[in-house]
């Protein structure tokens, strides 16, 4: 079967959904990519700072966090709608469900606010966080030093790996990055996994698309020879297409994701370190680790260790 005829069987039941809304909706993944849960830096670009995983210290100050809200009454934050088991939309209601979603509603809910999510692509994160359009991004968005110095992050809260999607005849053939010199592979721009595969290895020809969907199609269409993310993405990008796999390979980088804020925010970001801290004391943080990442990557996982002692 050609890859444009896997294209059209595996989009046409997510058609009228993505026309909708104005993004690709990602179907469900099937298990196999693997996921690190041991907290460690970042292996994007590197800049020199104290520690990217290092947050401010929990506050539950509520009053003050409220203070930084855009709207007093509401926390506005920006999601991925097509990353299936992080924050998709499910076509059975048009809601937007996942892993990501489960610590907007938790922030939203301590703060005694209404949760307003905004389906964002991931090179809208900074730009909208720095405008003041969201309060917020819970969007598998990794912490690093370089963004530091643009927005605030939260205590890491998850760790994804990098790794690589190929097609089902280059799987068994698969052995690293220096398998890809030459080759095309697609990220979502303003990803940090474009110049990690680029600096790993030097000789990819890297292309860019506007979210992992948009490479899934680019690679059903022949235009790319590979797809390079983090591993809860690409889980989901191997079930849409049958021709597509995670071949077994060491991890690329070190993913850790936090919550993302406008750098002024330093209270919003201080009060969300404490929800975090009760969710992993009061097995939240386990519980919706269960219900949405364990199924399809089938590794048990621990809450990552919060790193504090940031100033500003």
């Amino acid at each position: 079967m050609s890859r444009v005829r896997v294209l059209a069987v595996a989009l046409t039941a997510v058609a009228a959904l993505v026309t909708g809304c104005g993004y690709d909706a990602t179907p469900l993944p099937e298990p196999g990519a693997g996921s690190s849960t041991a907290p460690a830096p970042s292996a994007s670009p590197p800049v020199d700072c104290d520690d990217a995983t290092r947050s401010y210290p929990p506050s539950d100050d509520r009053g003050a966090a409220l203070q930084r809200l855009t709207n007093r009454d509401r926390l506005v934050v920006g999601v991925s709608g097509d990353t299936y088991k992080m924050g998709f939309t499910d076509p059975t209601d048009a809601t937007l469900k996942g892993f990501d979603i489960e610590f907007a509603r938790a922030v939203a809910k301590a703060l005694g606010v209404t949760l307003d999510l905004r389906v964002i692509s991931a090179a809208q994160r900074i730009p909208m966080l720095e405008s003041g359009e969201i309060d917020m991004v819970a969007r598998n968005m990794t912490m690093n030093c370089a963004r530091w110095d643009q927005v605030a992050f939260s205590a890491v809260y998850y760790n994804a790996t990098q790794k690589v999607l190929v097609g089902t005849d280059d799987a068994a053939t698969y052995a690293g990055p220096a398998s890809l010199a030459g080759k095309r592979v697609c990220a979502p721009t303003a990803t940090t996994s474009v110049a990690n595969i680029k600096q790993i290895e030097p000789d990819v020809i890297p292309v860019e698309a506007a979210n992992h969907t948009g490479c899934l199609i680019k690679f059903q269409n022949s235009e790319v020879d590979a797809i390079t993310g983090d591993d809860t993405v690409l889980a989901g990008l191997a079930a849409q297409d049958p021709y597509t796999a995670v071949p077994q390979q060491e991890k690329l980088t070190d993913e850790p994701y936090g919550l993302a804020f406008n750098k002024e925010d330093v209270a919003l970001v201080q009060f969300a370190n404490s929800v975090l801290d009760q969710m992993r004391a009061d097995g939240r943080w386990k519980a919706i680790y269960d219900e949405w990442l364990k199924p399809t990557l089938r590794v048990d996982a621990t809450p990552p260790t919060p790193q504090y002692g940031r100033s500003r």
